[in-house]
Order: C-alpha cells, then structure tokens, then sequence
C-alpha cells in the first residue's frame, strides 16, 4: 500500500518557488517522518471508502442485489432508503479499521525504527524533504533481490500542507538518482491510492502502469466475509527501467 500523500494539493502554496531540499534521514526526524506518513495514510480512508466505490462495479452490483433483496423481503421502504447508508458507513468503517492495521503494522515495524531498517545497508535508504527548515516529505528505497536487479520506493508521503511544491517530484528524483547510482535496472512501486494526483506524479517521474490487481489483500486485514464485502481496493503496480536514465547520461 502506497499512501496518498504524494502531491495532491489545495490552493496555491507561498512555498512553491522554495528550494526542497531532500536529504538523508536523522534520528531527530523521526517523529516529524511518523507523523506525515501517519496522516498520509488515514487520508486514504475516504478515498478507498467513497471515491474507489466507482473502480468497483462488482461492490455496487453487489450492494443493489442486497438492496433489491431486502426490498422483496422485508418490504419497509425506510429500510430499502438506509440500505445505501449502511452500506457507505460500512466502507468507511472496514476501510479504516484495515488502513489503521496497515498502520500499526508498519509502526511496529520499518517505521518505528527507520534507522535500522533503511540506513544500516547500501541496499536501502530513507530520505526527507525540507523546506524552509521544516521537514515535509518522505521516502525510502529497498532493494527487491528476488526482483532481478530492481529497488522499490516506498512510503512516499509530503505533508499535505506543502503539496503542490514539488516535493513529491524531489522525493521520487531522489530514489531514481538512487537506482542509478547503485546500478538498479529497474525501479518499482505498488499503490492503492484512487487519488488521480498520485498517479499523475508517478506517470510525471516516467513510470508506468504495468498491472492492476483488483481484489488486493492489504497487509493487516483479517478476510472475514463483512470485511471483503466493504473492503475492496486494486493494486497498482508501476515500473521505470532506470537503464535508459543511466545509458542517457
């Protein structure tokens, strides 16, 4: 799961014609890191509760047959008229209790010790950006050796106050300068942001999308039958042959 927040923006930002500076991670960011990632990834709660409904005609083809289904049987029109609201309390609920999992999964995990997990290798490496003496975004690179020679970015999120920066671009750069100086032939990226800005920034570093998986088990969910019923998301997976970067240059 990628979170959202990469450059989705609101109005225009006085730090926009501000130098982001992406450097390498220190101790004494880790609580500024935690927080914007923490706040990226709940962001996508509603956006996989609401907005990725309509990537999914086989969940609302499934809620009208529940709808029609209690209308023949119970015949109470105020029961029909709230299906659709327990139906969207019900997205919103799983989605947040998987999304909070993930969360908690990866507190306990890389992103409660960010130091040894990412900076103790050269095959790894978790980056900030700063602007104006502020910390605002996030990164990392993981080497995929069962991948064939590529390295996957991960846990890209800017603080939402600062979007529309260019920060999510410096972040990205950074991981491809990365890949091309370790020798990568490929870098990698799966997501499950519905966020179109996500995917424009992807598209705008030069990856491409090369497959979807619809139906995606994200790392914490328990699969009971509720939750597969109000939650569902795709996987996006993208890829960039760095090799062209390196033969460019």
């Amino acid at each position: 799961m990628e979170d959202k927040g990469t450059e989705k923006g609101l109005q225009k930002s006085p730090y926009r014609t501000q130098t982001v500076v992406v450097r390498e991670f220190k101790p004494a960011d880790k609580a500024e890191v935690q927080r914007i990632f923490s706040e990226g990834l709940m962001e996508m709660v509603p956006d996989t509760a609401f907005k990725g409904l309509r990537h999914h005609p086989e969940s609302i083809l499934l809620y009208t047959s529940m709808t029609i289904i209690c209308s023949v049987i119970t015949m109470c029109w105020w029961v029909i008229a709230l299906l659709p609201a327990l139906c969207l309390c019900g997205r919103y609920f799983y989605s947040r209790r998987v999304i909070h999992g993930y969360l908690e999964r990866a507190m306990s995990r890389d992103m409660g010790d960010m130091e040894g997990f990412y900076m103790k290798s050269s095959d790894s490496c978790l980056w900030v950006a700063v602007l104006e003496g502020k910390v605002v975004g996030v990164v990392a690179a993981v080497s995929q050796l069962k991948s064939g020679g590529a390295v996957e970015l991960q846990r890209m999120s800017v603080d939402r106050r600062f979007r529309r920066c260019g920060v999510g671009v410096a972040l990205g750069r950074k991981v491809l300068e990365f890949a091309v100086s370790h020798k990568y032939s490929t870098v990698v990226l799966g997501t499950t942001a519905y966020a179109h800005a996500a995917h424009q920034l992807y598209k705008r570093l030069g990856f491409q999308c090369v497959g979807i998986t619809n139906g995606y088990v994200t790392p914490g969910a328990r699969l009971s039958l509720v939750e597969r019923i109000f939650y569902r998301v795709r996987h996006y997976h993208y890829s960039m042959d760095v090799q062209n970067i390196s033969s460019a240059e």
